[in-house]
């Protein structure tokens, strides 16, 4: 089983396949890393160009998202031992009053799948576990909002990181359905994203 063909199977959402692959490309002796960054890395960000080109949507995603991890959680050992660094610490959530989950789940699927180590802290999530994620070194946060009348837990989060004292030391995303660009500004987030794909990239940017 080729990289490339763990990389079609990605795409196409071929979950039971990626599985198989990966376990016969570590079998191989293929670096776990470089099936990481060349078959799943590869694939999700094939899947979030096909998104924003408006050739995949969202079950497209989702799908190809659910197969990438079925592939990741037979290298993430490999991973470990051979002490890969994550690109970078996330902490995901939903706001606090807030109980929607699919587009943050995607989202840090997406980020799983860009090579990041994404802690997700649920939904209902307080300002102040936001703050204590930070704390314990989560480089971005990652906030969601589905609901106009959560969204101000978003504002209240950043204040919140300000009180802490640690407001520079973390970077904010937020999205979500009601969230818009000037929104972000208005609250002091450092970036804004309309969805799974381009949340990954601001990620990226933030952090690169």
């Amino acid at each position: 089983m080729s990289l490339k063909e763990i990389y079609q199977n990605v795409i196409d959402g071929q979950a039971p396949a990626v599985e198989a692959g990966v376990k016969a490309a570590l079998a191989e002796g293929i670096p776990a890393s470089k099936i990481l960054s060349d078959a799943l890395i590869a694939a999700m960000d094939e899947v979030g160009k096909r998104f924003e080109e408006g050739d995949f949507f969202v079950p497209e995603m989702l799908i190809a998202a659910r197969a990438m991890q079925a592939g990741l959680k037979h290298l993430k050992p490999h991973l470990a031992e051979a002490d890969t660094k994550a690109a970078g610490k996330i902490a995901i959530g939903t706001v606090k009053g807030d109980l929607h989950d699919i587009g943050k789940n995607l989202v840090a699927m997406m980020l799983e799948g860009a090579g990041f180590e994404v802690k997700d802290l649920g939904v209902d999530v307080s300002p102040e576990a936001f703050v204590q994620a930070a704390k314990e070194g989560a480089q971005v946060l990652g906030m969601s909002a589905l609901l106009t009348t959560t969204m101000s837990n978003m504002q209240k989060t950043v204040e919140a990181l300000k009180a802490a004292g640690i407001r520079e030391q973390v970077k904010v995303v937020i999205g979500g359905a009601p969230v818009t660009e000037d929104y972000a500004a208005k609250i002091g987030a450092d970036a804004y994203a309309p969805d799974a794909s381009s949340a990954t990239r601001a990620v990226r940017q933030l952090l690169g």
